[in-house]
């Protein structure tokens, strides 16, 4: 996956990584080429083994339930346009029409998803490895908006550039024409979750006719975390120093010792 430049992107992810008074809000809007170069092409050859059954990139994978349902308490039964979404697609694999109400996923996609998650967070953590059930496909963008606002529609530097921020979107990836993905680990399974965390999203929108990913996503920390880890530090910091400063005088002590020692021997010869 490559990074595009876009400037309007790297404005609005500054905008929007903000600090409360008692947590800390890190956001990030980033635009993909879906080219394959250096770990890519690794990735792309570990998942799609030809030697493997099952691994080719129009092998089907099985995803998680959408996330922006169970965040936002909706049923799919609730909306009848989700419940033909959910219920009614149909395709001409014998592995896909028996998954029923499950969203599949090609392994190709998985491939740019995963992709995608690496190249944005490298090269501190590592996701190659990331299940195809920790993500799931979102039924609408209306659903991916309602969602977002859900965890920070009540940030002024949110609503400011609220606007802008999904006419961005629309101009760089044509909304009109993309699928919604959102990667949802728990906490204890996602490589990027530190002590303290309090939420987070991951959204892709994907146009696979431009082979192009759009990535939004944010996390929010808690700040009484940050500060009992910076007081853990410092104390450990003091008893390091403490226990240098005594070696030292311990090493002295026995320097002091040794040459006391040779001395008197000396003097008895």
């Amino acid at each position: 996956m490559k990074l595009l430049e876009n400037t309007q992107f790297e404005a609005l992810s500054s905008a929007l990584s903000v600090e409360t008074g008692v947590c800390k809000i890190n956001s990030r809007i980033e635009s993909y080429s879906c080219k394959m170069a250096g770990d890519c092409k690794k990735l792309y050859k570990q998942m799609h083994d030809e030697k493997m059954p099952g691994s080719s990139p129009n092998d089907l994978q099985l995803l998680g339930p959408p996330s922006t349902l169970q965040q936002l308490g909706v049923s799919p039964t609730m909306i009848p346009s989700l419940n033909h979404y959910m219920y009614s697609r149909s395709y001409d694999d014998e592995f896909s029409k028996s998954c029923g109400n499950i969203d599949i996923i090609s392994r190709k996609t998985l491939f740019y998803l995963i992709s995608t998650l690496n190249a944005s967070f490298q090269p501190d953590y590592d996701f190659s490895n990331t299940l195809s059930s920790e993500f799931s496909k979102e039924p609408s963008l209306d659903f991916v908006m309602k969602s977002v606002e859900n965890y920070i529609g009540t940030l002024d530097a949110y609503n400011k550039v609220k606007q802008q921020l999904w006419d961005s979107i629309d101009k760089e990836i044509n909304l009109a024409e993309c699928e919604f993905y959102s990667y949802n680990p728990d906490l204890a399974s996602d490589p990027c979750a530190e002590d303290g965390c309090l939420w987070f999203f991951n959204f892709f929108i994907f146009n696979k006719k431009m082979k192009r990913m759009v990535f939004l996503s944010c996390r929010c920390t808690s700040k009484s975390v940050e500060s009992s880890y910076g007081e853990d530090e410092e104390m450990t910091d003091e008893i390091l120093s403490a226990d240098e400063a005594n070696n030292g005088s311990s090493w002295a002590y026995e320097f002091s010792n040794k040459a006391s020692n040779n001395t008197m021997i000396g003097l008895m010869e």
